[in-house]
């Protein structure tokens, strides 16, 4: 397993749309999903799409375990959104990456999926509260889109900036 890099806006690797991944679930991929959940745990956060490390994958990994608990990961390919429910629920969201942005998005509250597991097991079930949250915002991911899409233009470029500062100042320090 490997920890790779996390891409950040505004790479416009980011904005790509993931390709589905085409046959079963391979050894190769399961490695990509080891990697993926490294670096993931490595961040630290909850959940990472393939896109966020530059491969154009239908692919997500996961873990809502509360810290403390045991690791509970969950691996998602190919996966879809068969329905969502009307109501919605506001959820505070943040992503890897837009690094230490944070702002109020509002999704369905509960959606069914489909996709496979880290066996290539075909799974269809209903996610809820912070599942639901976390599923659709990685499944924007595949799509191209990131949470900060979801804000006002003023609130997106913002926080593209202020990560782009961010970068900026590491850069210096590190050089210094």
């Amino acid at each position: 397993m490997a920890i790779r890099e996390i891409l950040t806006v505004p790479d416009p690797r980011l904005k790509e749309v993931s390709k589905p991944v085409e046959g079963p679930v391979t050894d190769e991929l399961r490695a990509l999903m080891d990697d993926m959940l490294e670096t993931m745990y490595d961040a630290p956060g909850i959940g990472l799409a393939a896109i966020q490390i530059g491969v154009p994958l239908r692919i997500i990994v996961m873990d809502l375990a509360k810290e403390g608990d045991e690791p509970a990961p969950r691996y998602f390919v190919n996966p879809e959104i068969l329905e969502t429910v009307e109501e919605t629920q506001p959820y505070e969201e943040g992503c890897l990456s837009v690094p230490d942005i944070f702002d109020e998005i509002e999704r369905p509250a509960r959606c069914r999926l489909r996709y496979m597991d880290y066996n290539g097991n075909l799974v269809e079930e209903w996610a809820e509260d912070l599942y639901a949250v976390c599923i659709q915002h990685e499944m924007d991911h595949l799509e191209g889109t990131l949470f900060i899409d979801h804000l006002s233009r003023l609130k997106r470029q913002r926080a593209i900036d202020k990560v782009k500062k961010a970068k900026l100042r590491k850069i210096r320090e590190d050089a210094a």
